[in-house]
C-alpha cells in the first residue's frame, strides 16, 4: 500500500518528504488515516542518531491518532470510522512472561513504532505519515470526549508518567509527589498526580515557571533546585519523585528530598547515561495505556500543545532542542501533509 510521510535520511536529522509503502491490511490489522502526531524528545534523539540505533531513512512519530479506514476480518477492537491511537510500540512476542502480564513494553522482542524491524522483515515507519497499519492488539480505542490534537501526546508522555505513578504506589490520595522538570513529560505528570489526589511539588531550575506550575497546572508548591535553602527546607518531605528531565543532572540532591522508603523514578532519557539509575520506567503495556487514556478522558487531562503544519517540522525540532516549546508540538498531519512536494 502506497504511503507518504517525512523522513530523516542521515545524522543531520533534517526531515523531508518521503514515499514508501505499508503492508496490506492483514486479518488482525487496523489501517487508519493519521490526523495528528505529537513530536517527542525521542524523535529528536532518533533523527540525529544520538543513541546510535537509528536506521535511515527514518520516519519518526509515536504519539499517533487518527480515523480507522479499514480493518482485517478478525479485528474485534474497532471498526471503520472509529478514532484510534498508537503509541511507542507496534509488536511484541505475545508469549513471554512480560507479554502475558500486559507488560509488552518490557518484552525482549518488542517492536518499536519506528526504526525497528517488523515480523515480516520490513522497517517500521512512524506517524509523520499519512497512514498506519497496526496489529489491533497495539491499537488504543480513543474516547469520544478526548480531543485528538492535545490528547495525542498522552500516548507517550502520558503513559510514561502515569505508569510509574501506578507501579510504584504513588497514585494514592494524600501522598506528596515531586515532579522534576516542567516540560512535555512534567506538565502531564503534574496533571495525573493531582487527579490521583496527591500533593504535588514541581522541582525546576527555572524560577520563571512557578506561576505556570501553580496557577495553570494546579501544583501545590514549587521548589527551585538551584536554591540551597529551599532544597534544605524540603529535605525528607516527599513520598516519591518523578524525574522527567532528559538532560544530565545531579541526582543526590533529589534523593535527599525523599522520606525513608521514598522512590526516585527516572523517566526522562538523556542522550548520555546518568551516573546511576535508581528506578527507571519505560512507557507501559497496552492494557495500562488504554486505562490511562480512559482515565485522562474522565478527568479531562490533556497535554498543552502547539499544533503545527507538517512543513514546520524541522523548525519545531530546532526549537525542541532548545526547550522552546510549551509543552508539546503536535503535527496536524491530516490537514497539512501534502504528497505532491517536488522532492518526494
Amino acid at each position: 500500500m502506497k504511503a507518504f510521510g517525512w523522513a530523516s535520511r542521515e545524522q543531520s536529522g533534517t526531515l523531508s518528504p518521503f514515499k514508501f509503502s505499508r503492508r496490506a491490511t492483514g486479518i488482525k490489522d487496523v489501517t487508519f488515516k493519521v490526523l495528528f502526531c505529537g513530536i517527542c524528545h525521542t524523535d529528536l534523539h532518533m533523527v540525529k542518531n544520538e543513541w546510535g540505533s537509528s536506521k535511515y531513512p527514518l520516519v519518526p512519530g509515536h504519539e499517533i491518532v487518527g480515523i480507522v479506514t479499514k480493518v482485517g476480518k478478525k479485528v474485534q477492537k474497532c471498526k471503520v470510522g472509529d478514532k484510534v491511537g498508537v503509541g511507542c510500540m507496534v509488536g511484541s512476542c505475545r508469549t513471554c512472561a512480560d507479554c502475558k502480564n500486559n507488560l509488552e513494553n518490557y518484552c525482549p522482542k518488542m517492536i518499536l513504532t519506528y526504526g525497528s524491524t517488523y515480523l515480516d522483515g520490513s522497517t517500521t515507519y512512524g506517524g509523520y505519515s499519512d497512514t498506519m497499519v497496526v496489529d489491533e492488539h497495539f491499537v488504543i480505542r480513543w474516547p469520544e470526549n478526548l480531543p485528538l490534537d492535545c490528547g495525542a501526546p498522552l500516548l507517550c508522555a502520558g503513559i510514561t508518567t502515569y505508569s510509574p505513578l501506578k507501579h510504584f504506589g504513588l497514585s494514592k490520595p494524600g501522598i506528596h509527589i515531586g515532579v522534576v522538570g516542567l516540560g512535555g513529560l512534567g506538565h502531564v505528570a503534574v496533571k495525573f498526580a493531582k487527579a490521583f489526589g496527591a500533593k504535588v511539588t514541581v522541582i525546576s531550575t527555572s524560577p520563571s515557571k512557578q506561576k505556570e506550575a501553580i496557577e495553570n497546572l494546579g501544583a501545590d508548591s514549587f521548589l527551585v533546585s538551584r536554591d540551597a535553602e529551599e532544597m534544605k527546607a524540603a529535605k525528607g518531605t516527599m513520598d516519591g519523585i518523578l524525574d522527567t528531565v532528559s538532560a544530565v543532572h545531579p541526582l543526590l540532591p533529589l534523593l535527599e528530598l525523599l522520606k525513608s522508603h521514598g522512590k526516585l523514578v527516572l523517566v526522562g532519557v538523556p542522550a548520555t547515561p546518568l551516573e546511576k539509575i535508581v528506578a527507571g520506567s519505560s512507557i507501559g503495556g497496552l492494557k495500562e495505556t488504554q486505562e490511562m487514556i480512559d482515565f485522562a478522558a474522565k478527568h479531562k487531562i490533556t497535554a498543552k500543545v502547539e499544533v503545527i503544519p507538517m512543513d514546520y517540522v524541522n523548525t519545531a525540532m530546532e526549537r525542541l532542542a532548545k526547550g522552546d516549546v510549551n509543552y508539546r508540538f503536535v503535527i496536524d498531519v491530516g490537514n497539512t501533509l501534502k504528497a505532491n512536494s517536488p522532492d518526494s
